[in-house]
């Protein structure tokens, strides 16, 4: 699969985007499980025209995670296009913009997910972006704001139009959230238009091997994403790359390293807040017996060599003969 001139192989499979996970470390190792590409967390537009630091601060690429996609969101063409040349000015391969976040804090601002019901200033924002900059611009959106008006087979010919260089899309509408099952029936009726010629990328609920295998083999997609699956376990894409899961001492070696760069990067306060998130739903975790106050310490301990202390004592007790 090709986007623009980049290269990312057959069947590539791709870290999504998301807010307060895929900083710089959780991107490169992704990136060094197998991801074949990998995007940022998404930024708002108004806040990077406005130079806000803790949003330009995710526009920093390390040449080790390439090929990286930044992500952009907003609601007015004139400030996405302001920011489409800023972030292209930090030398991603691929800008992608974001029309499929549902929270309300973006989608009910009009934003993300929010075009979905302006679908008309959805194709402005898209094509004045696309006219705005030189690198390949792409889109990730949802099915339809909700399931009286999955508008997705239509809407993915008309952003094509647009000049887009392909296409993510989560099968899910906006009002479902990340409830029920994505439908991935629906995808694939985008995929067998004949009209749609870019390449087409599919996301929602990959969290094995055997899906990612579906998905190309009996939904036909170009590419696959995987989002949630990949918080607390960025080592994943080597277990869907290979079918064969991580030694768990290397995914605590992981973990470990997160942990660090998390402090390092922000600070010890904040860096083991941030970390939290990935603590609380790591697979690693799962199936220690009586491990409820564990948990609990994990998620209230403050500092990070009590921290590290703690996921020391965890490997040694549960992980010593593996």
């Amino acid at each position: 699969m090709t986007i623009g001139s980049i290269d990312l192989g057959p069947r590539p499979i791709m870290l999504a985007p998301m807010e307060d996970v895929t900083d710089g470390s959780f991107r490169l190792i992704a990136k060094e499980n197998g991801a074949d590409m990998v995007y940022t967390e998404f930024v708002s537009a108004d806040a990077l025209i406005r130079d806000i630091a803790s949003t330009t601060r995710k526009l920093q690429i390390d040449p080790r995670e390439r090929p990286v996609a930044i992500q952009i969101y907003g609601r007015e063409p004139d400030v996405m296009v302001q920011a489409a040349k800023i972030v292209e000015q930090a030398n991603p391969d691929i800008l992608d913009i974001n029309f499929g976040c549902p929270v309300k804090k973006v989608a009910g601002k009009g934003a993300g997910a929010g075009l979905l019901r302006d679908i008309p200033k959805m194709l402005r924002i898209t094509r004045d972006v696309v006219n705005a900059v030189k690198i390949p611009v792409t889109v990730k959106t949802r099915l339809g704001w909700d399931c009286e008006n999955k508008i997705i087979v239509e809407l993915a010919e008309q952003l094509q139009d647009c000049g887009i260089a392909a296409l993510t899309v989560h099968g899910r509408t906006r009002s479902q959230m990340y409830t029920g099952a994505a439908d991935w029936e629906m995808i694939a009726r985008v995929k067998e238009n004949p009209r749609l010629t870019i390449p087409l990328i599919g996301n929602g609920d990959i969290a094995t091997p055997a899906q990612v295998r579906d998905a190309f083999d009996r939904y036909g997609v170009d590419g696959v994403m995987v989002g949630r699956a990949a918080i607390g376990a960025p080592w994943i894409f080597h277990e869907l790359k290979t079918s064969t899961p991580l030694d768990p001492h290397r995914q605590f070696d992981y973990l470990r390293r997160q942990i660090n760069e998390s402090v390092s990067r922000i600070d010890p306060v904040r860096g083991i807040l941030h970390i939290r998130r990935h603590l609380a739903v790591t697979p690693l975790f799962k199936g220690i017996p009586n491990f409820r106050q564990t948990r609990i310490r994990l998620l209230q301990t403050p500092d990070p060599e009590t921290l590290l202390q703690l996921i020391n004592q965890i490997e040694n007790e549960f992980y010593s003969n593996a």
